[in-house]
């Protein structure tokens, strides 16, 4: 594809914005996720291609690369949306934990399997499982506009609390010698250390936000922060604590415990921040996962899931992964049943973490068709969930918040985006 016509690619890339708007208006309309949507353009584009002898090439690094702004981007939104006061601790302690003990007995379980279907090492299936069992913030947080405030919420903060702990439980497993006492006390010495330096920086961009007064900074802002999430990943830092909490406290400032802070930066300036905010990044969270999920579609090759083998091992991943999410919100939880049981799609960090793999510990016998299987099934999944709890109605048109009835009794609201 490298003599294709640059007109013709800027023609094509107009035309993949446009399509991906249409399939928003079509999820508002039917509940179908528009980002698996864009997934099945991608494989669909990519055998039309093949079957026309055309070559096909992706580079693994340009999926990589929108997947890390796509996530970027999707953490900040997130964070922007979200209140925190004394009467939503009980719904942050029960997201957190429900990530928690969800994403860990998930990758142990997924882990065994492997490790009995293929005979490798029981740490590098545990390696390989931690991406399967990390939900998807960048599928969900755009899909869950027709839920009621309290659902909506506790899968914003579930989804985000996997990716972040994700993320960190993937990054010390690579690290090597996960027993030994001086890597532990250095793993939880960097979550602290990220905590502090995500508050201290949070401030410190805030209070830059509100002095620069050229028309250019927002997106000076977001490369600074693009910025500190490649430089802490780099130290192997949780840098995703920076983006949420630099969300968290924009969306928060009113609260009492920013008073002390006012004589720099009023409530008033972080307000019209705020607001400005929520549109760039709205749109640039959408362009971005338009070129995530349809070139990440580009890239499988549909006759690896087709094949017997990945069919049988990714169903029992799934059947795994559905159990012990059923079990943890139906016997633990006692609450956020439905439609929440089905929102657990694998997505972006499933992709970002699994090409992350080092040489190292990559399993010989593993067929990424498994990876592109459980993707595909979760999403599916989570779409007859959505569809399920209520039928969508077509409003006021922004990024993608598809706004459906309630339940009786509930308010519509107001989507994620």
């Amino acid at each position: 594809m490298n003599d294709v016509n640059a007109y013709v690619l800027i023609i094509g890339i107009c035309l993949l914005i446009i399509l991906s708007y249409l399939y928003n208006l079509i999820s508002r309309k039917s509940g179908i996720p528009s980002v698996l949507l864009l997934l099945l353009s991608g494989i669909i584009g990519r055998e039309i291609l093949l079957y026309n002898n055309i070559p096909v090439e992706i580079s693994p690094n340009l999926v990589e690369i929108f997947g890390i702004l796509g996530l970027i981007m999707i953490i900040l939104e997130a964070g922007l949306d979200l209140r925190i006061g004394r009467n939503k601790l009980k719904l942050i302690r029960n997201a957190f934990f429900s990530a928690l003990v969800i994403l860990i007995l998930s990758a142990i379980a997924c882990s065994a399997l492997l490790y009995f279907y293929l005979s490798e090492p029981f740490i590098h299936c545990l390696i390989y499982a931690m991406p399967l069992s990390v939900v998807s913030s960048a599928i969900v947080i755009p899909s869950i506009s027709h839920l009621n405030e309290n659902k909506k919420e506790f899968l914003v903060y579930e989804t985000s609390f996997s990716d972040i702990l994700g993320i960190i439980i993937f990054n010390y497993l690579v690290a090597g010698n996960i027993l030994k006492g001086s890597n532990i006390g250095l793993f939880f010495g960097s979550l602290f250390l990220s905590l502090i330096l995500s508050l201290v920086l949070s401030f410190i961009i805030l209070f830059l936000l509100t002095r620069i007064t050229t028309k250019v900074r927002f997106f000076l802002i977001f490369s600074i922060l693009i910025f500190l999430y490649a430089g802490g990943k780099m130290l192997h830092l949780p840098a995703l604590f920076i983006i949420l909490l630099f969300g968290l406290v924009v969306s928060n400032w009113g609260e009492s415990i920013f008073q002390k802070l006012y004589k720099w930066v009023s409530p008033a300036q972080v307000n019209d921040v705020s607001h400005l905010l929520h549109s760039l990044t709205a749109e640039s969270s959408f362009l971005i996962r338009t070129f995530f999920f349809f070139t990440f579609g580009f890239t499988i090759d549909f006759n690896l899931i087709l094949d017997i083998e990945v069919i049988l091992a990714g169903s029992a991943i799934v059947a795994i992964l559905l159990g012990i999410r059923y079990i943890y919100l139906r016997f633990f939880l006692h609450s956020h049943i439905f439609p929440e049981l089905f929102f657990m799609p694998r997505g972006l960090i499933t992709v970002l973490l699994f090409y992350s793999i080092p040489e190292a510990y990559k399993l010989s016998k593993f067929n990424e068709g498994i990876l592109f299987f459980v993707i595909l099934i979760t999403s599916i999944i989570m779409m007859i969930g959505s569809i399920a709890y209520g039928k969508p109605k077509l409003e006021t048109i922004n990024d993608e918040t598809p706004i459906t009835e309630e339940d009786p009794g509930e308010n519509v609201v107001s989507g994620i985006t």
